[in-house]
């Protein structure tokens, strides 16, 4: 199987008006196809800046980021991968169905393919009902479900998402973490998590990889354990071993890492 992600001794420095920041340093990672990765680790240390090195929004200093073989650039032609953030970013003039519809439109999607492919993921996310409705009628989770269909309406082989789940209440987020487990195990896409949420990081990962303060390097990455064929549900979250593994990431976020024995290892 080909990795969806590859990242090479790569390093990142911004250079700012009050002198230059060292982002992250010699960070190297391997995401497997279909394989659930977070990124965790303190404010600042280059888990969101990682993200957009993959996304080509932003350009490695030194090393290599590769997408499916592939440079992260010539990946985000192909659209190789869908994007969400913290934020929905709906357009508010669109509905439901047309904001989930705006990839395939820019993209010359005939009228009736877009038509079947928006009512396949509305029904995906659970919002048949709300099709034709706008965004400042349906909920903050509702609004990231949009944002969730919407990246998918490419069919991705890779989704990248930064803190989706940040704003929203924790009875909503937690059931948007169930959704997307049952999403991503639908679609078969590769996810590369942005959270500063231990337990969310575990609940969802096949890996959990952990970074350190600026700049950022990755410090330990830790298996979860967790098989595909687990329901990820209430059960799961009281059950021992998913205790075990949020104890073993806090323990390496806070600066006493249980190594592991190949960083890039899948």
């Amino acid at each position: 199987m080909q990795d969806a992600v590859r990242i090479e001794g790569v390093s990142k420095t911004f250079v700012t008006r009050s002198g230059q920041v060292h982002a992250l340093a010699d960070v190297s990672l391997t995401v497997g196809e279909g394989e659930f990765v977070s990124l965790i680790g303190p404010s600042g240390c280059g888990k969101s800046t990682l993200m957009r090195l993959v996304a080509d929004l932003e350009q490695p200093t030194a090393g290599t980021v590769e997408v499916f073989g592939k440079t992260a650039r010539k990946a985000r032609v192909d659209q190789d991968y869908g994007i969400a953030f913290q934020q929905a970013g709906l357009l508010p003039w669109r509905t439901v169905a047309a904001n989930i519809a705006l990839p395939l439109e820019i993209h010359g999607v005939g009228r009736r393919e877009r038509r079947s492919r928006v009512a396949e993921l509305a029904e995906m996310v659970g919002l048949s009902d709300f099709a034709d409705h706008h965004p400042d009628q349906l909920s903050g989770g509702m609004q990231q479900r949009v944002a969730i269909a919407r990246a998918l309406a490419e069919r991705p082989r890779l989704l990248l998402m930064d803190e989706p789940f940040g704003a929203l209440d924790e009875m909503t987020r937690e059931r948007m973490q169930s959704e997307l487990a049952r999403i991503t195990a639908e679609t078969g896409a590769a996810v590369v998590f942005v959270t500063h949420s231990i337990p969310e990081a575990v609940f969802l990962s096949d890996r959990v990889v952990v970074m350190s303060p600026r700049p950022g390097r990755i410090t330990s990455v830790i298996t979860t354990g967790i098989g595909r064929d687990t329901a990820r549900d209430e059960a799961l979250r009281e059950s021992p071993a998913f205790f075990e593994k949020v104890t073993e990431v806090r323990a390496a976020l806070h600066g006493a890492p249980v190594r592991s024995p190949a960083l890039e290892g899948r």
